[in-house]
Parts: C-alpha cells; structure tokens; sequence
C-alpha cells in the first residue's frame, strides 16, 4: 500500500467540507441577490454564513473564520472601524470575563471539591439519589455559575463513582451533562446566550424576569427529562446501584477522605449571587440605568477577589479566562452587527413572520424547533448571534423564551452541540482513551432534543398570556429610565 494512502479519506473529507462550505455561501449570497437584497446586505450574510458554515466543518479554526469575516466586512466598506467597536458588545464581555475570574477563584478555594466529597459522604447513597444529586447540583451550578464549570464539577464526581466501582461511566456523564445544558437556560449568568439574548432584547431583561419566567420552566424540562432518561438507563443505574450496595456492606466509603475548606468560596458565592438578584434595586438606589450592576458586579467581585489572591493573578489569566472564546466573540458580534446595520435582520424578520404568519401559537413552535435544529449542529452562540435581531423586530416576548431554550436544549442532540458536549467528551476520551461515536450520542440525544422541545414548546404556550407585552415591558422601562437620578442630585 502507499504510503500516501491513509491521507487519501482525510483528504476527500477535507475537500467535501470546503466545497459544502463554498456551496452553502454561494447559495446564501445567491438567494440574498434573488430575494432583492442590497449589495452590502448580500456581502453580511455571506460573511455570516461563511462564519457559520466554517465554525460548524472547521471548529477548530473558527477564529481563522472570524477574523476573515472582520476583514471582509471592513474592506467591503459595510461598516468602519468606529462601527466595529460599537458591535463588539463589551457589556457583554466583561461580563463574562468577570465570571471566568470568580469561577477560577472558587475551584481554588475548594469550593466544587467540597461539594463532590458532600455528595459521596451521604451514609445511605443510592444509585438513584446519586443520580440526582449530580445531576441537579450540576444543573443549578450551571444556571447560576457557569456550564462549563458545572461540567468540570459534575464529570469530577462521576469519575470518583464509576472508576471506584468498575462501570462505564458514559451514560452518567451523558445524564449529567443534558441536565446542566437544560440547567443553563435558567438563569441570564449561566450561559452566553442568556446574557446575549437578555441584553440585545429591547428593553433587555433583568435578572429578575429569567427568574420569574425562565426558571420555573427550566425545572419543568429538567423534571422529565430526568424520568425519561433514568427510564432509558434504568440497566446501567441498576447496575451501579447493586455494586454500591455491595461496596457499603464492605465499610468502604466512595468520598475522598479529606476535609475541604468550603467557608469562604460559600460566602463569596452567595454575596454574588444576592447582588445579582437584587441588582435592580441597588440600580434605582444609586440612580444608574437598568442592568448596570448586572453587568458590573462580577467585574467589581473579580477585582475584590483577585487583590486577595493577586499571587495567582497570571494563573488565573493564563487558565481560566478563554481568550480564544473572548477575541471570538468579539468578532463574532462585530459580524452579526453587520446583519442589523444593514437592515438585513430586519427583511428576515419580516420574511420570517410573511412565512409563518404573526400567531405566537405557531410562531413559539417554529422558534424552539428552528433554534434547536440550528444549535444542535452549529455552536449555539453563533446561531442566537444571528437569530435575537430577527427574534427582537417580532416584538413578542414568548418568542425571546422559545428562542432561549431551543437554543439551550438542541445542544442536546448532538455530541457538538454545546460546549459542554464538547468538554466532557474530551475528558472522556483524554481520561479512557475511548471513542465517543456520534450515532451513540445522536440515538438518545434526538430523544431528549424532542422531548425536552415539546416541553418548552407547551410551558412557553401556557405562560404567554401572563408574560408582559413588548409594549408593556417599553413603558416599564422608559418608567424606570426616568426614574433614575444622578447621585449628586440625590445627594
């Protein structure tokens, strides 16, 4: 055989995907030109589609595609440099910049360790009750932390259970890791694409309004999916459940025999977490404009917490804050910027409604399962990117749920659908030197994608006739808009 020919198939592999990328962006700009859009509305969603279709084939060089598309987009004189650095959404990225620092902080003081060793010190634990420890202590950290955070914590755990009592540990991770996807639409800090949608809706949400609407919700999707997939797994959970038995009646202990410092990383957490709930409050008592301190107060705690831990400053910057995911994001909302500047959203949006009319009871349908298709194959930060404008000129406010969680819970449906997908199968592989194959993956999580959908589908239905109108939700923030008052005339 020649020594060439084992390349032959990556090669073909490789060639397939640029020509199905060249085709998508040819087909794209073709039916931007046939529907009478302008030449600068074509060259952005050709721009976007080529960042789309690259970050999807290519993951690997998604910011190869970024940068490339920054380029086009300034060379083709669609927006300027001034332009640009209106759309890199920087309320956005100090937010999350601040939350890598205070999730990097709390791994160091132990807090995530003291959890797990919490959790497998229970004297009765059960297969079942350990199922659901970890897969809802994982859902709420993902909600109120960060998900990939809450998968690091979670795999930990799962790790600790299985290699002590001999099992495959792929289905638990797989329980886990669905739950704190579905987890990460509970909250407007546990996931990009919350804050994303929360603050480019206009008027943005609060904190308060995922709470109130978002939350309740995300535990309905977490409730039966948890049945549903303890009923597809209830071999495997039998399994670990008789071994636990076994191992308890032996005096053996499955938590790590150390005691863990958890005190400080408690308190921090916490303090965090009531500064956010109570932001619009602390917003209207210092006269600052709505979501402010939402945006500044993991900015305000990271900087407090790395004075106290400035020794491990280069670490922290060096290993928890994912610049290659900060400088990506950036770029990305300079190129979906250019999609709104263009009014390029603004004809898909009314081409969006033309198609599926101005009903929510088909509209809410059509967003969660479009947004989940989209998510479950494109990383769902660049699809919300694209979609919250056309999503934001509907002017419904179901419709900015549906778009949340068919984004969140496609991730589900396949093994690249979200981050977390992507993270626990690398600690997977990395860990058993296994292979994660994705029809084993797409056979459950089609499943789940479907279940978990018709649920949101049904809570959103219900719950939009108590949501406020994008009219009554304008006149409460102008309200509180005009409310505020600078501090020194307060004073």
């Amino acid at each position: 055989m020649s020594p060439n020919a084992p390349t032959t198939p990556s090669r073909l592999a490789n060639v397939s995907r640029i020509l199905v990328m060249a085709a998508c962006i040819l087909l794209a700009s073709l039916g931007a030109t046939a529907s009478g859009y302008g030449p600068h509305q074509t060259v952005s969603i050709a721009v976007f589609t080529m960042l789309v279709a690259g970050t999807a084939l290519y993951w690997n060089f998604h910011l190869v595609f970024a940068f490339l598309g920054v380029s086009v987009i300034l060379v083709a004189n669609i927006m300027n440099l001034a332009d640009l650095a209106g759309e890199t959404k920087l309320d956005i990225i100090i937010f999350l910049m601040g939350m890598m620092f205070i999730v990097g902080i709390l791994k160091d003081v132990g807090l995530f360790s003291w959890v797990i060793t919490e959790i497998l010190s229970s004297p009765r634990l059960t297969a079942p009750r350990f199922i659901l420890m970890t897969c809802f202590s994982g859902t709420i950290m993902s909600c109120l932390i960060d998900e990939t955070a809450a998968v690091v914590f979670a795999a930990a755990l799962v790790f600790q259970v299985t290699d002590a009592l001999d099992i495959k540990p792929f289905p638990f991770l797989f329980m886990t890791v669905v739950a704190i996807n579905i987890g990460s639409a509970g909250a407007m800090i546990g996931n990009p694409v919350s804050i994303l949608i929360g603050q480019n809706a206009r008027p943005p949400l609060s904190f308060n309004d995922f709470m109130l609407w978002s939350f309740p919700l995300m535990l309905v999707e977490f409730t039966v999916i948890f049945v549903a997939l303890c009923l597809l797994f209830r071999k495997e959970i039998r399994t670990m459940d008789g071994k636990m038995a076994h191992r308890r009646a032996s005096g053996f202990t499955l938590a790590p025999m150390i005691r863990v410092p958890h005190r400080r990383g408690l308190l921090i957490l916490v303090t965090l977490l009531l500064c956010l709930v109570f932001h619009t409050v602390i917003e209207r008592r210092l006269g600052l404009q709505p979501n402010t301190m939402l945006i500044t107060t993991p900015l305000f705690f990271a900087a407090i917490l790395l004075m106290w831990r400035r020794e491990h400053l280069h670490r922290y910057l060096q290993h928890d804050i994912d610049w290659g995911i900060i400088v990506f994001l950036m770029m990305l909302f300079m190129i979906a910027g250019a999609l709104e500047r263009t009014g390029a959203t603004y004809r898909m949006a009314q081409t969006f409604s033309g198609f599926f009319g101005e009903d929510p009871s088909v509209l809410i349908p059509a967003v969660v399962g479009i947004s989940a298709i989209g998510s479950a194959f494109v990383e769902n930060i660049v699809f919300v990117a694209a979609f919250t404008p056309v999503i934001t000129h509907l002017e419904e406010t179901p419709l900015l749920w549906a778009l949340l969680h068919g984004s969140c819970l496609g991730g589900n449906i396949t093994m690249i659908g979200s981050t977390a997908n992507i993270v626990v199968i690398g600690m997977l592989e990395k860990r058993y030197w296994t292979k994660v194959h994705f029809r084993e993956w797409l056979k459950v999580g089609a499943l789940v994608g479907i279940i978990s959908c018709v649920v949101a589908w049904g809570g959103i239905t219900l719950l939009a006739p108590y949501m406020p109108t994008h009219r009554q939700r304008m006149v409460k923030f102008d309200h509180n808009a005009k409310q505020v008052v600078p501090v020194e005339a307060s004073r």
